[in-house]
């Protein structure tokens, strides 16, 4: 579906997704590991229905790859780039909700 753009994929890094560890391109977006390394096609489930969401601009405008990165919930995947040892999982809620 997805094809990582730069060939240069030397530096990687090692992210947990949902527990699971990724190694991954260091170049790239939470997002982009999310739905090409780790293979997944969503990155959440929708806090109204429960159907499954996925990142749709890739530039942070609709919010659709919000997700939890290190404890924090509400992160725009899209936009944000990996680092070493991101712990990573999908979000069920809407932003400002209080679980």
């Amino acid at each position: 579906m997805f094809k990582q753009y730069s060939q240069q994929i030397d530096k990687t890094v090692t992210i947990e997704f949902e527990g699971t560890p990724l190694t991954v391109p260091a170049t790239i977006t939470v997002a982009a590991a999310v739905i090409g390394p780790a293979g997944q096609k969503h990155t959440r489930l929708s806090p109204v229905n429960g159907k499954k969401r996925a990142p749709y601009c890739f530039m942070g405008v609709c919010h659709e790859c919000l997700m939890e990165i290190d404890g924090i919930p509400d992160q725009q995947a899209c936009i944000i780039e990996v680092k070493e040892g991101m712990k990573i999982r999908r979000q069920t809620s809407l932003p400002g909700d209080v679980e």
